[in-house]
């Protein structure tokens, strides 16, 4: 898991990712990033939305997996970023870790974030 200083806080912070970032797409999510000059470090959120799993259960695992992989990576991100991981595949809950943490972390070099 991430710490807190390194989640959004408030909808406005995801906003301006949607409108101005960059999306790198994955097989079973999307990274969007903008870099953020007005923070020290990166911030991340996941998002994972009702069409994915009516089960809260799934959609929470599937998010604290992806924070967890995040964390693991937190110190090869180079410069503050902002991240947003959209999942659009229920599969995600069953990936083994070690693939979804090569997912993720392909994803991020590509968009040259790691």
């Amino acid at each position: 898991m991430i710490s807190r200083e390194h989640r959004f806080v408030g909808r406005t912070s995801l906003k301006y990712v949607y409108k101005n970032g960059r999306v790198v797409r994955g097989s079973y999510f999307s990274i969007r990033y903008a870099p953020n000059a007005r923070c020290q470090s990166y911030r991340a959120a996941v998002v994972v939305s009702r069409k994915i799993s009516k089960s809260a259960v799934k959609r929470n695992r599937i998010r604290r997996r992806i924070y967890a992989v995040i964390g693991k990576l937190e110190a090869q991100i180079v410069a503050p970023y902002d991240i947003v991981v959209t999942v659009f595949k229920e599969s995600t809950s069953d990936l083994p870790p070690a693939d979804l943490e090569k997912q993720v972390k392909s994803q991020l070099k590509s968009a040259r974030v790691l």
